[in-house]
């Protein structure tokens, strides 16, 4: 009988293996073509894995067991027929007379209780991969509803619950019975740690700060924000004031977009800006490409779609790599200041923070201006740091004269009167 022996295929350049996350079907069960099967996870990102052919599935791996690119993982046999539908309706039965009978002899028939449903322990039960983003982001059973097989509660269906919100005063609060528990890293946090450990021992780091009067910016959505949605369909938010702002910066200063290839600087022609968001799964840099030849609306288009993708765990590794500059907002999350790490193997990136009114002088004058604190961290072995303030500078000079992205960096005026 024919049987396809499915391989790993390669998720990406240079990742020779991966790890399975969870199985999304039992031994023995009829799948069908282009049916999700598993869950792999890579150092870079988890995807899914679909079935080639449809027939009858024999498991080769275990949950939690890394597995090369190119290894066998399962046998479908593709001979095997598609299971009949259960619980099909059955034919009704011809109805017999119905006879009236005397009321003085009429007993009472007990109705016969229905067959209680089968239970399976899998209703409920997430998968590993669901449980592990249930524990990350505080999910309970009782807030998601399992599509999968008898029930069973699959990632999608916590990233989709998540996705649609639901009240957290479901949420159990402390148990307080000192218990712990252990969990198997997932292969994508293991590199991430060690990535980010190797950053700190690898590079000299240092970071910069400075802080930006927002007003500006502020009262330019405000004006314009209704009537950029109405032409050109997304919403006008800081994002892309800061993705440009750094482009036009980046290409004073080329340094802080190079990066260290052995004994070379790789210097770019191009800004490919990294932008972190967050998601179900955590921390994702999705990169916007070319992003120095894009409008403001093109970047904020981009980055919507990303943020989508990445929101809905459908994020791919190529869209994830490749990048030459990172910005990340810790600002969202009520963050005043911090010190971002170097995303390897690029050379700095830029920490945005929350917005705060503050006092601050103009002019001599003591007013109340919505104020952001801005921190580059930069790798002291290819950035001086001249470059590094100047180019933070630059950046501060731009977001707080937003005209300048749009005519350089002289006035309008002078501009329209060539000077």
């Amino acid at each position: 009988m024919p049987i396809l022996e499915m391989k790993v295929p390669s998720p990406g350049e240079s990742i020779s293996e991966v790890e399975i996350a969870d199985w999304l079907v039992a031994d023995g069960d009829y799948v069908e073509k282009d049916q999700a099967i598993a869950e792999v996870d890579s150092d870079k990102a988890t995807l899914e894995l679909p079935a080639e052919e449809a027939g009858i599935i024999t498991l080769k791996a275990e949950v939690g067991d890394t597995v090369d690119v190119g290894a066998v993982v399962c046998l479908i046999d593709t001979d095997a027929k598609a299971p009949a539908k259960a619980n099909a309706p059955a034919p009704a039965a011809a109805e017999a007379p119905k006879v009236a009978a005397p009321k003085a002899e009429a007993a009472p028939v007990p109705t016969p209780a229905p067959a209680p449903e089968k239970e399976s322990y899998a209703k409920g039960h997430p998968s590993p991969a669901a449980a592990k983003l249930m524990t990350e982001n505080g999910v309970k059973a009782n807030q998601v509803s399992g599509t999968g097989k008898d029930g069973r509660i699959t990632q999608h269906d916590v990233v989709a619950a998540m996705a649609a919100g639901f009240d957290s005063s479901a949420t159990a609060g402390w148990g307080g019975t000192r218990d712990t528990k252990n969990e198997k890293m997932s292969m994508l946090r293991r590199k991430v740690a060690e990535r980010l450990v190797a950053v700190k021992n690898e590079t000299a780091m240092l970071t910069t700060f400075n802080e930006i009067d927002m007003k500006p910016i502020m009262d330019m959505r405000k004006q314009y924000k209704d009537k950029f949605r109405e032409v050109h369909g997304v919403n006008l938010g800081f994002m892309s004031f800061f993705t440009k702002a750094v482009t036009e910066a980046l290409n004073i200063f080329p340094a802080v977009n190079a990066m260290i290839d052995g004994k070379e600087a790789v210097f770019h022609d191009y800004a490919d800006i990294g932008i972190a968001v967050s998601s179900p799964k955590g921390l994702m840099v999705p990169v916007v490409r070319n992003a120095e030849q894009m409008s403001l609306h093109e970047i904020e288009a981009e980055i919507k779609r990303l943020a989508i993708k990445a929101r809905d765990g459908k994020m791919t590794i190529d869209e994830m790599t490749g990048g030459t500059f990172t910005i990340t907002n810790g600002g969202v999350f009520g963050s005043m200041l911090s010190t971002p790490i170097i995303n390897p193997p690029q050379s700095a990136i830029l920490g945005m923070h929350n917005i705060v009114e503050r006092a601050v002088v103009v002019n001599g004058e003591v007013v109340v201006r919505p104020i952001m604190y801005l921190a580059l961290s930069y790798d002291h072995r290819i950035i001086d740091g001249k470059e590094s303030v100047s180019f933070l500078v630059k950046v501060k000079e731009m977001l707080e004269n937003p005209e300048r992205m749009m005519f350089g960096a002289k006035p309008p005026a002078e501009v329209l009167l060539g000077l």
